[in-house]
């Protein structure tokens, strides 16, 4: 007689750089995972602790000048010892060296960063933080019986040489998450980083900054989880940014479309990347608070949710970019594809896009010496003109009333409205906002 195999229920949590900022939030980290762990095989991704990535960047950035970078090197070695410190005491040699190995690694891969291209040192350089974070929760974990596994997630997510934005190859990293992480799930728990990747010639990439999202959506995606949860300091997917807006309300439910939508237009809860592998597999997505973690926060899957509150992104810092024809020919397609090529070219993304007769309007980020070039290279066919400084509101299930409100007192310079979704451009708004519908 043939048996019958249970298949193990797995899930992915992901803990953001704010959940373990301290000695408490790496206690609190690992209280969560222990309280799952008993019904579940878990594989925990975690970012960098606090602002690290932060600071490692400015590490490199002196190195790659050759200035001098000690103070900052010891203030970021001391930041990560004090808290093992903290947890493991001040005699605990295994914390100790395994944290010194780090560095001196870290040391070297400084020293050696003056002459090599930017983005390919900066990779090798940021993703200490991931390193350094799993270290510590893994000894933690270890410390509190919790059978753990700690795996280099370089080995495990397949890239290209894409520096800072890795393309990941989901067959290939598929082939080996399964082959090293399935057999490993069986006895305990999986301790990975998030935001790395490993290209075929042994190099290191990173998939983008905050990226450990995405990294917690491929491992769901290559062993079929039960779902996906990100922790973080919010309680959910809000309907915005709360240091923008008070009386935000919580979105319990959202579908794969709306929560890949509202990261589009700049929602930083969640990583624009995160929504397409899980969605692929129906793997549903779980937000929660990592300060309250018996609440149940927003669901992200397949059902066709129907929510009427208005959500709100806003994105500071825009520049409106306007083409027009020098001979005042229509805008035909040829002429769009020439625009949307050279800003594709020069990497910026297009958050607004409006096309008249005779001229074309793109809303991108801020990025004088970019812009520059691309007028440069076309002002030969189109009069360009830009403005600064600029604020564009997206809103998600618009109304009047949510119009009139973003509006306010300020002067709007485009206004684009599909079914459900409004932007609007304009030249100043307060930093602080109360709605009330």
């Amino acid at each position: 007689m043939q048996s019958l195999s249970i298949r193990v229920l797995i899930k992915i949590f992901k803990f953001g750089g704010a959940s373990v900022k301290d000695a408490g939030g790496v206690r609190r980290v690992a209280q969560i995972i222990q309280s799952q762990a008993k019904e579940n095989n878990l594989v925990v991704v975690l970012s960098a602790m606090g602002k690290t990535t932060n600071a490692l960047e400015v590490l490199f950035e002196k190195a790659q000048k050759g200035e001098v970078y000690e103070l900052e090197f010891d203030d970021l070695k001391n930041f990560h010892q004090s808290i093992a410190i903290e947890l493991f005491g001040e005699e605990d040699e295994e914390s100790k060296d395994a944290l010194n190995r780090y560095f001196i690694r870290l040391e070297f891969q400084l020293s050696h960063s003056q002459g090599i291209d930017f983005d390919l040192g900066y990779d090798q350089v940021v993703s200490f933080g991931e390193y350094l974070s799993t270290l510590i929760l893994y000894i933690y974990l270890k410390r509190k019986d919790i059978p753990t596994s700690l795996q280099n997630v370089r080995f495990l997510i397949k890239t290209d040489l894409t520096w800072r934005e890795g393309i990941v190859n989901l067959d290939e990293t598929q082939v080996a998450v399964q082959k090293s992480l399935e057999p490993i799930l069986k006895s305990g728990i999986v301790v990975t980083q998030g935001f790395i990747g490993g290209a075929k010639n042994g190099m290191l990439t990173t998939l983008g900054r905050e990226g450990s999202d995405y990294t917690s959506a491929i491992l769901g995606y290559c062993l079929n989880a039960e779902s996906v949860t990100i922790w973080k300091d919010v309680p959910g997917v809000l309907n915005a940014d709360p240091k923008w807006l008070q009386g935000t309300v919580l979105l319990p439910n959202l579908s794969y479309q709306d929560a890949a939508e509202l990261t589009y237009y700049g929602a930083t809860v969640i990583h624009p990347k995160t929504i397409s592998p899980l969605a692929q597999k129906r793997i549903p997505l779980f937000v929660r608070s990592f300060l309250d973690p018996e609440k149940q926060g927003t669901r992200i899957g397949t059902d066709a949710v129907r929510w009427t509150e208005s959500a709100f992104i806003v994105k500071r810092n825009q520049t409106l970019a306007s083409f027009t024809s020098r001979d005042y020919s229509f805008m035909e397609e040829k002429n769009i594809t020439e625009v949307l090529h050279a800003f594709n070219q020069a990497s910026l993304k297009i958050n607004m896009l409006q096309i008249s007769a005779t001229s074309i309007s793109v809303v991108t980020e801020v990025k004088k010496e970019v812009l520059n070039l691309i007028a440069e290279h076309l002002s030969k066919q189109y009069y360009i003109l830009h403005n600064e400084n600029l604020t564009l509101f997206t809103i998600k299930n618009y109304d009047q009333f949510s119009i009139d409100f973003v509006r306010g007192e300020n002067s709007i310079i485009l206004d684009q409205r599909s079914r459900n979704t409004c932007q609007l451009l304009i030249r100043s708004d307060s930093q602080y906002h109360h709605y009330e519908h």
